[in-house]
């Protein structure tokens, strides 16, 4: 089993891949949903950081951290931090708060300063503007972006003829990495009887909003 089935099968038993008929942000009416706080236990967190700490060596990127945006960006990080740890690479992470702080510690950034090679870590790109703002303060504190995984690729435009992937890719020129897009969603279906059902209104939805 390929890690991308694997991770498939565990969206699919923990409801946070679902189907059936749900609207989007842009107001479209998807036949599929991927929400990622239904991983809402320890075990959960601690699978899915694997997951993506799995994909993020696979990628093969070279970073000195990770960020995590506010606010699924905080466990996301924190839990791939701890998987990366347990495969001998202990790597630095920290996130941002929503308002900057006056009094304590302050500042915008809890954990490790921004520095180095920074990879972004996100659940799903939507519209692409928490990663343009997480770019941007990397940016501001001196580091450098290099790269951005997340959770699905839904492979459909966004305002232009473009995914909000490619959006990201073309403005930023940094990669984008995806535990699985809609393709492979798509093929695992082919392989699974009684999800099957769900198939042909995948392909229609794909016709209509995908990406060439």
């Amino acid at each position: 089993m390929t890690e991308t089935t694997a991770f498939i099968k565990f969206a699919l038993e923990k409801k946070v891949l679902q189907f059936g008929e749900f609207k989007t942000k842009a107001g479209r009416l998807s036949p599929y949903f991927f929400n990622l706080g239904n991983f809402n236990d320890g075990d959960s967190l601690k699978k899915l950081g694997e997951f993506y700490a799995q994909t993020i060596i696979n990628s093969q990127i070279r970073f000195d951290m990770i960020f995590g945006p506010a606010y699924k960006g905080i466990p996301l990080a924190s839990s791939i931090a701890i998987a990366l740890s347990q495969k001998n690479k202990n790597i630095p992470f920290s996130f941002n708060r929503k308002e900057k702080k006056n009094h304590g510690e302050g500042g915008e950034i809890i954990g490790s300063p921004i520095q180095g090679n920074v990879l972004i870590i996100d659940d799903v790109i939507s519209a692409g503007t928490s990663i343009n703002q997480s770019v941007a303060l990397i940016k501001e504190l001196g580091g450098v972006p290099c790269g951005v995984v997340v959770a699905i690729d839904r492979q459909e435009k966004g305002e232009s003829t473009l995914s909000a992937i490619q959006e990201v890719e073309k403005n930023h020129g940094i990669p984008v990495i995806s535990l699985m897009n809609l393709n492979e969603i798509k093929n695992f279906l082919m392989s699974h009887e009684i999800l099957s059902e769900n198939l042909s209104a995948l392909e229609d939805y794909q016709k209509r909003y995908g990406v060439n």
